[in-house]
C-alpha cells in the first residue's frame, strides 16, 4: 500500500497495480454451503462496474447519502469500495427515509422501501445471481451490473475529508477510515500477505474492519465467513489450514 492512498478506493487501485491476481476476498455462507473467491482484479471489476451503476444510473453524486442494508457478504463489500469511489457516504443499516438512494437485500426490503430516492435489491444468491423476479420498487442488481463499464473514473474527485461512511451512530471521513483501519490492522497483526479469517457482522465498524478495510489497508486479504456458528470448531480448524488463514477476528 502507499502513503498517499487517503480512500479505500486509493487502497484498491494500489492492490490493482501491486499484484491483481492475488486473492483478495473469499466469502463462504455455512447455512447456504456457499463459498466465493475474488482475487484483486475480479473485486476491482465488480466494483468499478458498480460504481458506474452508482454515478451513472442511479445518478449518485458525492456527498449523497446511501442506506445500505446488507449483512456481512462478498457484494456489500463491492458497495463499500463502490461508495467509496463515487464519494457517496455509504450509512451502514441506515434509515432509508433519510438517504437519497438504498441498496437492501432480500430481507429488508420492506424497510428498504420508506427512500424516496433509487432502490437497489440483491438477491445474494450464489454466483450473484437474480431474483426470480425483481421486486416492485427496486432495480435488480444482478441484472443491471453485468452492462456497466469495466472500468470507472468519478466525474468530480472524491475529497479524502468528506464522509465516507457512517455506522453505528458514527461518522467517518475517507482518511479517518483508513487511519482507523490501520490501527486495526496492527492491533490484529496483520502484515502484506496476512489472511484474516472473520465471522464478524458487517452493522459495526470492528465488522467492517476486520471484514474488508483492515486487511485491505495492509495488503492483506480476508476469508469472509457468514453464518460462522454453523461450522462447528472442528470444521473452522479445517477452514483455517485450507484457506491458509494466518490471523482471526471472529
Amino acid at each position: 500500500m502507499n502513503a498517499t492512498d487517503r480512500t479505500p478506493a486509493d487502497l484498491l487501485r494500489s492492490a490493482l497495480a501491486t499484484d491483481p491476481a492475488r486473492p483478495l476476498v473469499t466469502f463462504y455462507d455455512d447455512a447456504t454451503g456457499e463459498r466465493v473467491e475474488l482475487s484483486v482484479a475480479t473485486f476491482a471489476n465488480w466494483v468499478a462496474k458498480t460504481a458506474n451503476l452508482l454515478q451513472g444510473d442511479l445518478a449518485a453524486e458525492p456527498g449523497d447519502r446511501l442506506a445500505l442494508l446488507l449483512p456481512a457478504h462478498w457484494q456489500s463489500a463491492v458497495w463499500l469500495l463502490a461508495c467509496s469511489s463515487v464519494g457517496v457516504i455509504a450509512d451502514v443499516q441506515g434509515d432509508p427515509a433519510g438517504a437519497d438512494l438504498v441498496v437492501s437485500g432480500p430481507d429488508t426490503l420492506e424497510a428498504a422501501r420508506a427512500c424516496r430516492g433509487e432502490r437497489v435489491a440483491l438477491a445474494l444468491r450464489p454466483l450473484g445471481g437474480r431474483f426470480p423476479q425483481a421486486p416492485e420498487g427496486f432495480a435488480d442488481y444482478a441484472v443491471e451490473v453485468p452492462s456497466q463499464g469495466d472500468r470507472f473514473t468519478p466525474f468530480a474527485p472524491v475529497d479524502p475529508d468528506a464522509p465516507a461512511l457512517a455506522v453505528g451512530g458514527a461518522e467517518l471521513t475517507a482518511a479517518q477510515l483508513l487511519a482507523r483501519a490501520r490501527e486495526d490492522a496492527a492491533a490484529l497483526g496483520l502484515t502484506a500477505g496476512s489472511r484474516l479469517l472473520t465471522g464478524r457482522t458487517y452493522d459495526t465498524w470492528e465488522g467492517l474492519s476486520a471484514g474488508l478495510f483492515a486487511p485491505l489497508a495492509t495488503g492483506g486479504s480476508v476469508v469472509l465467513c457468514r453464518h460462522l456458528g454453523q461450522l462447528g470448531e472442528d470444521g473452522l480448524a479445517k477452514r483455517v489450514e485450507s484457506e491458509r488463514v494466518t490471523n482471526t477476528a471472529v
